[in-house]
This record gives C-alpha cells, sequence and structure tokens, in this order.
C-alpha cells in the first residue's frame, strides 16, 4: 500500500492530517508513518523527542529526511505560520500583508533552501504541503462555523474554543489528543471534507496539493 511519512511540529498535527487524509482517499487504514515527531509505540497519545516548528526544519536538513524517500512513497511536511518571522519569513511587505497563498509560497521556497535545491528537484513530486496560516486549528473552523469565520486564519484557536465549549464542554488549549482526534473526525468522512475544505484557503492548498499528486489508493467498502 502506498505510505506516507508524516513531518509535524506536534502530535495533535499528525492527528488532523491523518483524518483529512482518510476522508480524501475515503480509506480509513492507510498507511501513515510518524517521522518527526515520532510517536510512543507504548502509547499513541505520546510522541518521543520534539515538536517544534524549529524541529521541522532541523528534521528536514537530516540525512533521516533523504533516507526517509526510500521507506515512504510521499513525505508531508507539515508547519504553522503564526510564527514564521522566527523562521525567517515575513509575513507582510511594503504593499502590505501576504495572502495565504503567497506567504505559503514564501514558506516552501524556505524549506527548497533547507532540503537543498537538488535533492528538492529530484523529489518534490513526492513532497504534499501542508501549511497551515497560521495555525491547523483553522483548518477545523470550517467544520464549527456557518459564516464568514470558517475562512478565518487569524486567531483560530480562540474561535474554535468558543465553539467547542458550548458544543463539547472543552477546550483544547493543553493540546489533548483525544480532544484533536474527536474534533477532527468528521474530516474522515469524504463528503465533509468535500464540504469545507475549500472554505479556509491553506487547508485547501493542502487539499490541492494531494490532488495534484494524483495518488490512487483503492477505496475501502462503504466508507
Amino acid at each position: 500500500m502506498i505510505s506516507f511519512g508524516l513531518i509535524t511540529e506536534g502530535l495533535t498535527d499528525q492527528i488532523v492530517i491523518e483524518n483529512i487524509l482518510a476522508g480524501y482517499f475515503k480509506n480509513p487504514d492507510l498507511n501513515i508513518r510518524p517521522l518527526q515527531p515520532e510517536r510512543d509505540k507504548d502509547d499513541e497519545n505520546k510522541y518521543k523527542g520534539y515538536g517544534s516548528w524549529s524541529q521541522v526544519f532541523a528534521y528536514c536538513r537530516l540525512r533521516d529526511f533523504q533516507e526517509s524517500f526510500q521507506f515512504n512513497d510521499y513525505i508531508i511536511i507539515q508547519i504553522d505560520t503564526d510564527v514564521s518571522q522566527e523562521y525567517g519569513i515575513p509575513q507582510q511587505d511594503e504593499n502590505g500583508e501576504f495572502t495565504p497563498e503567497k506567504l505559503i509560497e514564501k514558506v516552501i521556497e524556505k524549506f527548497k533552501e533547507e532540503i537543498g535545491e537538488d535533492f528538492y528537484g529530484k523529489y518534490q513530486q513526492r513532497i504534499i504541503w501542508a501549511i497551515s496560516v497560521h495555525s491547523i486549528e483553522c483548518w477545523l473552523l470550517p467544520l464549527y462555523y456557518k459564516d464568514n469565520k470558517k475562512s478565518n486564519f487569524k486567531n483560530c484557536l480562540r474561535a474554535l474554543n468558543k465553539q467547542l465549549d458550548k458544543k463539547h464542554g472543552f477546550t483544547i488549549d493543553a493540546k489533548k489528543p483525544q480532544y484533536y482526534r474527536e474534533i477532527s473526525e468528521k474530516y474522515r468522512k469524504n463528503r465533509d471534507l468535500m464540504a469545507c475544505y475549500q472554505h479556509n484557503p491553506s487547508l485547501k492548498s493542502f487539499v490541492v496539493d494531494i490532488e495534484s499528486k494524483k495518488i490512487v489508493i483503492p477505496l475501502e467498502d462503504e466508507w
């Protein structure tokens, strides 16, 4: 089966992406391998090592990253842009604030430099970009808002927590994995994902990038 390696800021980002992939491919049993951070084999709700934007870049500079293409068909790279200035990407220029699309473009260019132009040129068709503007929580807003807030890419955690407290009786400030599984679970259904993804610009960019790879995975019956 086609395999996906995940390089993300943290465990909760992996959970959201896993649910999106399940919904997109209409298959709950995809071969997904967390590379950074690694999951604890004794407790999938924990991870080994570190999770942060700096570790995403650090991993992409390692030989482990290059070797991961020997064992995975596709590598998904996720990073938030909320503190992009800290990794050298401004969020505006003299003409004003960058659009999400422009910011994503600039972040990808940064990764190309970190990865190396030659290596990137060889493997770019096997890299899927999950650049979340400004956080992956923004990708969940279309599940909880019907008005223009579903397209927000600022202050998403606050907006999402407002709805979660109202509908589920919890908030996700503590980044508990089980909460992220619950609130992103609807994306495991293709019809829900297709109805929502276009409303958030960076989620749309992720789904469009998956689509561009023309990956064929057998559908799960009645999924």
